[in-house]
């Protein structure tokens, strides 16, 4: 299956950012950081939710990792991550020393690291004793992926799609089993259910199959397959008298503390 690439940054903040943001919000209003915390963004992508630390949570600094480069000149011109430290680099192997961060979080990542356990340890080798270690991510599996309307209408019509990696580690029970395997106490988890309006369907459609698991596949098919596929999505979407699309996706999140030494 081919890999799903994020390398356009303004495409995503059309496509993913505003979804994100809108999980992102209630999952700091859960998290209820103190002000002045050393934050670490892993998966930052193009900076949609290091915009929302640094808005809302006075930190004395945050890091912003990420593999895409496309991603991170577009999260670098953010005027609202101004301050925000971008850099390239890996969840499976983060360029910082042990016990670094007060706050080590993923946003909407997790099913994109080819291994969950060891990117959730590196989380936690880099926070600091008595750290927050946290994420959230659309639960892939149950219907609450933003994409889900589309990627559904897509599986109907006999293609398949390309999904991310390890769609399994968004479950809430995955999430817990990882969290505790990794040693950290305090844990909790919770459901982010989050509603999206658009102004009719045509933005619907323009903006949300700029995706990259969608965008390379509608270019693939026959114009007669693509107009079926809208006509399908259309009619599992309807629209309010005056012509919104509005659709809710749901998210699950998880945090816990890292041990302080005995």
């Amino acid at each position: 299956m081919p890999e799903i690439r994020f390398d356009d940054g303004a495409a995503y903040e059309q496509m993913m950012g505003v979804w994100s943001r809108l999980a992102g919000e209630v999952f700091l209003d859960w998290l209820k950081p103190a002000q002045g915390l050393l934050w670490i963004d892993v998966g930052c992508g193009n900076g949609a939710f290091t915009e929302l630390v640094l808005s809302r949570c006075a930190p004395a600094e945050v890091q912003g990792i990420d593999p895409s480069e496309g991603q991170l000149a577009f999260a670098r011109m953010r005027p609202g991550a101004r301050g925000a430290h971008f850099q390239q680099g890996d969840a499976m192997e983060l360029p910082f020393a042990t016990d670094s961060f007060d706050a080590a979080v993923m946003a909407l990542v997790l099913v994109f690291v080819p291994d969950p356990a060891k990117g959730i340890a590196e989380l936690v080798r880099v926070a600091r004793p008595g750290g927050l270690v946290a994420t959230y991510i659309w639960d892939m599996l149950d219907g609450g992926f933003p994409l889900d309307p589309i990627l559904a209408e897509i599986s109907a019509m006999g293609l398949s799609p390309t999904r991310p990696p390890r769609m399994e580690a968004s479950r809430l029970d995955a999430l817990s089993a990882f969290w505790i395997a990794a040693g950290l106490t305090q844990i909790e988890t919770r459901e982010i259910a989050v509603q999206r309006t658009f102004g009719d369907f045509e933005e619907f459609w323009q903006v949300e199959t700029k995706a990259p698991s969608i965008a390379p596949m509608i270019a693939e098919m026959p114009l007669a397959d693509v107009a079926t596929l809208r006509q399908r999505v259309q009619a599992r979407l309807p629209a309010s008298a005056d012509g919104r699309i509005a659709y809710r996706a749901r998210a699950h999140a998880i945090k816990g503390c890292k041990p302080q030494p005995a």
